[in-house]
């Protein structure tokens, strides 16, 4: 049985920071690429960022372009997003997932393709 499993968020002061992570079991971890999502009350779920199986290939939403970094151990099975410069903006509900591919595709930020889905990890930037 697949499991993925989100941690790291919690409350922040503007311009704080946070690191992400997400540990997959059940699965071959670098069999896939992953990518973290999130979503705020009374928005639609958006794309923040996908990374390859290998590691070698990212994308960023623009909104978190220069702000955010994800990275992969594939070794622990592992996802991260470290964040910083939050802002309220960023505050949500932050999903991780597993892409039925090597790679994050044509349209690597959005959910089309993204299997295996976490239950999610607040993040709280407060002003």
């Amino acid at each position: 049985q697949v499991q993925v499993v989100e941690s790291g968020g919690g409350l922040v002061q503007a311009g704080g920071s946070l690191r992400l992570s997400c540990t997959a079991s059940g699965l071959t971890f670098d069999d896939y690429a992953m990518g973290w999502f999130r979503q705020a009350p009374g928005k639609e779920r958006e794309g923040v960022s996908c990374i390859s199986y290998s590691g070698y290939n990212t994308y960023y939403a623009d909104s978190v372009k220069g702000r955010c970094t994800i990275s992969r151990d594939n070794a622990k099975n592992t996802l991260y997003l470290q964040m910083n410069s939050l802002n309220s903006e960023d505050t949500a509900m932050y999903y991780c997932a597993a892409k039925s591919s090597y790679r994050c595709g044509a349209n690597p930020l959005s959910a089309d393709g993204f299997r295996y889905w976490g239950q999610g990890t607040q993040v709280t930037v407060s002003s």
